[in-house]
């Protein structure tokens, strides 16, 4: 205990002693989690983007004029237990007369068609949504397997548009699996950059003291006193730069609040406000760690001497 709280004690007199030096690292293990937080933010953009877009595919199960809701009903359970749907809404005939009537109260020659006809040309339909874009082609291959056949599916069925939009379906699965792995590979890149440039910082602060490492040295100092003193003095730089980098994103957050949510499709400020607590710990755990390895293997060369 006695060592621990020397060590501690030495780490808080290096960063004081170091005065602009240990500030100027502080402000790069800033920028560090400065990137490290945008990374998170602009993560979660990307998964609300897409989640917006897969929320916007979907199959649709066209059944004929007149068809036996029961089997209509049936169908719909039968999908619902399948383990790719997330969701199953069903359309009777009414109520798509009544959509077909309002998306085209303007379009007065069909409506007025419409009129003449007397009876509802419609049928209902099945709205699915599968968990995944990439499990629409398995929903559709129960429509046309045995399972479906047995629930006196295909007497009633009059289309599946799942073959209409699979080009669209393929091309959106592709974009999301990219813009995923693009995602990741720029997160990685990034991270790397910066852990490099802290690196570099923290090492810069040890190289100042090299003279005073050699004589605590000679002196009979430890290497673990030694080591530790500036570990303690790293995991300083990410405790502060940790707090810097909260406050920078709290207004800068509330901008894009203000300004950027509805083309972003989420509104960043509540996002940040409401996971607050979460990412302090994730950039608190990171900025402390940059901040100890770096010195560890910062000072591991004039230890060695």
């Amino acid at each position: 205990m006695i060592l621990l709280k020397r060590v501690i004690k030495a780490g808080f007199l290096n960063f004081k002693r170091n005065g602009l030096v240990s500030w100027a690292a502080i402000l790069i293990v800033t920028i560090t989690l400065s990137v490290l937080t945008s990374i998170l933010l602009l993560q979660t953009v990307l998964h609300s983007s897409l989640d917006q877009i897969k929320n916007k595919v979907d199959v649709t199960i066209y059944f004929n004029v007149g068809a036996d809701e029961d089997k209509i009903l049936s169908l719909k359970e039968s999908l619902e237990k399948l383990p790719e749907v997330a969701e199953v809404a069903y359309v009777s005939d009414a109520e798509a007369l009544a959509l077909f009537r309002e998306r085209h109260k303007n379009d007065y020659p069909t409506i007025q068609a419409l009129d003449e006809i007397g009876s509802n040309p419609l049928g209902g339909y099945l709205n699915v949504k599968a968990k995944e874009i990439s499990q629409y082609e398995s929903i559709a291959n129960f429509m046309k397997s045995d399972n479906a056949l047995v629930l006196g599916s295909a007497s009633i069925i009059d289309k599946v548009n799942y073959y209409q939009n699979k080009s669209v379906i393929d091309r959106l699965t592709n974009i999301i699996s990219g813009a995923q792995k693009l995602g990741f590979l720029i997160t990685l890149v990034l991270v790397f950059l910066s852990i490099i440039i802290t690196f570099n910082t923290i090492r810069l602060t040890i190289f100042i003291s090299k003279e005073e490492i050699g004589i605590m040295r000679l002196v009979g100092a430890s290497k673990l006193r030694i080591r530790g003193a500036f570990m303690i003095e790293g995991a300083i730089y990410g405790i502060f730069a940790t707090f810097l980098t909260l406050l920078l994103f709290w207004p800068v957050t509330a901008w894009f609040g203000r300004n950027m949510t509805l083309f972003l499709g989420i509104n960043m400020y509540e996002y940040y406000i409401s996971n607050i607590f979460q990412i302090a710990i994730i950039i608190l755990l990171v900025g402390v760690l940059l901040g100890t390895i770096s010195s560890f293997m910062a000072i591991r060369k004039y230890l060695n001497k």
